[in-house]
């Protein structure tokens, strides 16, 4: 923490800072899915079993492991839901999945804070994005597959997490972007970070990035027709204390440019 400290800007606001009323905005939880039972089989060969007990606790098996914890549903689409869970026994992680129960398309997202002396030169927070299915029917999955994505590109997109929270995004290219903070607390302050972004399926993305100042990371679902985004910040606060923290916001697309043939970003 020392070293991070020493590293960053001297008024740099923590994560706690920004990260106060920024769900202003967001899509509120559902229980949809309480009483449902989530078979999910991802690319890397993990199978995942989610038995949703009640609105916020799901009991899970992995292989031999298993756990009831916390969790929280958002119906963020047409049969589409991002779901977000942590771990008692591991509160330095937590994980994702984004699932279509129409079209049964999945995408994980597991998340890490790790170590500042395993970090050095990175991000704190690691993320590792897995696409995958739901059930084990014959029946192969429809729709989109999700996979990365170069959509975003080349776009500039104001997000409005609450009045007192609006940023910029500009997406420089398939790793990175930049942000700035317009209004709020963080005002006149921006970084460009790592990103990683998944098309989940027509005019709906998965966007995560991973900061450097502070440890702090986070998962977004965008559905462009809605033009709303729907997420969560995994970070570590001022004094130590690893949270969770929702947000959410309205997306305003703003411009996008248009690189001549043999100049386009990476």
């Amino acid at each position: 923490m020392k070293q991070e400290q020493a590293s960053r800007p001297a008024d740099w606001k923590n994560f706690e800072d920004f990260a106060a009323g920024i769900a202003a905005n967001r899509l509120p939880a559902t229980d949809t899915l309480s009483g449902e039972t989530l078979d999910i089989t991802l690319s890397n060969a993990r199978a995942v079993r989610l038995k949703f007990v009640s609105s916020n606790r799901v009991a899970w098996t992995e292989g031999g492991a298993g756990g009831r914890d916390w969790y929280e549903a958002v119906n963020v689409a047409a049969d589409a839901f991002f779901i977000n869970m942590t771990f008692a026994a591991r509160p330095d992680e937590d994980e994702a999945f984004i699932v279509n129960v129409k079209t049964r398309r999945v995408l994980s997202v597991r998340e890490r804070v790790r170590p500042a002396d395993e970090a050095l030169g990175e991000p704190r927070v690691m993320q590792v994005y897995t696409p995958g299915v739901l059930g084990v029917s014959a029946t192969p999955p429809s729709g989109v597959e999700p996979a990365p994505t170069r959509d975003l590109i080349g776009r500039t997109a104001h997000y409005e997490y609450s009045p007192q929270h609006i940023y910029e995004h500009v997406y420089l290219n398939s790793q990175r972007y930049a942000w700035q903070n317009l209004v709020g607390v963080q005002r006149g302050h921006g970084d460009v970070d790592l990103t990683t972004a998944y098309k989940f399926d027509q005019n709906q993305y998965v966007f995560g990035f991973r900061e450097f100042i502070i440890p702090v990371a986070s998962i977004f679902f965008y559905n462009w027709d809605a033009m709303r985004s729907t997420g969560k910040f995994l970070g570590v606060t001022s004094d130590g204390r690893i949270e969770n923290k929702p947000a959410g916001a309205f997306i305003r697309m703003k411009s996008r440019m248009i690189y001549d043939k043999g100049t386009e970003p990476i």
